[in-house]
């Protein structure tokens, strides 16, 4: 065989730069991201340290960067706060508006929206099973989309539970990730996102029912661990946890888990 020779009238492309690669919704993304930041920064900045505001102003560029690179990200943290905003209007600054109002009742409390994550993470589970030993790709898209579901659900509520803490005192008002509770709902959620951006990058849906059973596991320890230990009680931080390195220490380690 004669072997391929390169095409002389061929012209070099240069690849555009990284910056270049961006879209108008990438860098509205990051400018909403960046007046947020400052919006809280100004608003609250009495109330923080430094190493509070510099992890806030921090946040900014990196959840950017991350909405870059992994597009769906664009559209899930934004809606996480635009619920997560919705339920703190409902509160109205009374913690006893959980029971009253119907959507902070059976939606966007913190215990609601955890709840219905959990449903959601179940569901997923179920319907990646059936679309794999069925050989249904439909079924594993749906499996797919429930657990977006959940992951929009859990942060919503893992934000509404901090502003709640908060509005049972100043002094008890602290990060949700302290306890047994909060850390295995935030191990759900990561464990989900690595997987969702896997399942995106490889173009498959077959991961799916192996690792929804795990969180799935973690989900069923959850709800036990509610009902047997009342888990679900926001509590005050005993004082070797009330530090700035839990909002840094928990997070970073659970990254790992997931």
């Amino acid at each position: 065989m004669e072997a391929s020779q390169p095409n002389p009238g061929a012209v070099y492309k240069e690849a555009p730069g990284y910056f270049r690669r961006l879209t108008g919704v990438d860098w509205m993304f990051g400018a909403g991201l960046l007046a947020a930041a400052l919006f809280a920064l100004n608003r609250y900045a009495a109330f923080m340290d430094g190493y509070e505001r510099a992890i806030l102003l921090l946040t900014a560029p990196t959840l950017a960067a991350l909405g870059w690179h992994w597009k769906p990200v664009r559209w899930l943290f934004p809606l996480s706060a635009l619920l997560s905003l919705w339920a703190v209007s409902l509160y109205d600054g009374s913690l006893a508006a959980a029971e009253q109002n119907f959507f902070l009742k059976y939606m966007l409390s913190s215990q609601s929206a955890i709840l219905w994550m959990s449903v959601l993470f179940v569901f997923s589970t179920v319907f990646y099973w059936i679309g794999m030993l069925a050989r249904s790709h439909a079924s594993s898209a749906l499996g797919s989309r429930l657990c977006w579901a959940a992951v929009v659900l859990g942060f919503t509520g893992m934000a509404v539970r901090w502003f709640e803490s908060y509005l049972m005192g100043a002094d008890i008002g602290h990060i949700p990730v302290s306890n047994l509770y909060e850390v295995f709902i935030l191990f759900a959620l990561i464990t989900a996102l690595f997987h969702l951006y896997y399942e995106e990058r490889y173009a498959t849906l077959q991961l799916g029912a192996f690792v929804l059973l795990i969180i799935a596991a973690a989900v069923v320890f959850l709800l036990w661990y509610t009902v047997s230990r009342d888990a679900a009680q926001i509590q005050p931080l005993v004082p070797a946890l009330q530090s700035w390195w839990m909002k840094i220490h928990v997070p970073a380690n659970f990254i790992g888990y997931g």
